[in-house]
């Protein structure tokens, strides 16, 4: 079977997850360094990830493009800590990011001549991130589509369950947890106590409450 799927792949939790469980038909996995404090270690578990299932791989700077945006991910504020929740979150929000991603994405498909452009998009980004929820997603996959003439499609096959379900499809098939990034402080070992650590540890069962 013909390989005919581009990954956003990101080196978290999620994206690793989907890079496993669809590793039969993903092509080309693309990771982005748009300036984020956790880029740098995130990239290095994307790359490590595609080196182990032999995928390969690509990095795109787009730090130019996010440059003076304001979001405690870009060095605006801090990092919030504690219970991942709505109003915590919302300064880890950076404007339009998955828009701007899937645009890129869209094009390096289309040259590539590959069919499905997929984000690990799951049911509990939706509260907090407007450009992750399904609305948005649906109206991303028709711009796509017309704007290649419907040779592409965006794809989120995660997006009805959660991140614990997503987390433990994953492991099934072959994701290592400690072998994927996901804390917004960015430091070489994960905080722990950041809102997205909090989230990444209940997701495996660590405990009980994001």
């Amino acid at each position: 079977m013909k390989k005919n799927t581009l990954l956003s792949l990101s080196g978290g939790l999620d994206s690793c997850s989907a890079l496993h469980i669809y590793k039969d038909s993903i092509a080309l996995a693309v990771s982005f360094n748009y300036g984020a404090n956790h880029n740098a270690q995130e990239i290095k578990m994307a790359k490590l990830n595609c080196e182990r299932l032999n995928i390969p791989h690509k990095v795109i700077d787009l730090t130019a493009v996010f440059k003076g945006m304001g979001s405690a991910l870009l060095g605006n504020g801090p990092i919030p800590e504690g219970h991942y929740e709505s109003e915590t979150m919302k300064s880890t929000v950076v404007p339009f990011r998955n828009g701007i991603f899937l645009s890129v994405l869209a094009g390096i498909a289309d040259d590539a001549g590959l069919g499905k452009v997929m984000i690990a998009s799951h049911s509990g980004d939706n509260a907090v991130y407007a450009d992750c929820r399904p609305e948005f997603n649906q109206a991303m996959n028709q711009a796509i589509m017309l704007g290649t003439d419907r040779l592409i499609q965006l794809i989120t096959p995660f997006a009805d369950i959660g991140k614990p379900e997503l987390a433990q499809l994953g492991i099934a098939a072959g994701m290592v947890p400690e072998q994927t990034y996901s804390c917004y402080k960015g430091g070489a070992i994960q905080c722990g106590v950041c809102s997205t650590c909090r989230e990444r540890d209940w997701a495996l069962g660590l405990r009980d409450e994001p």
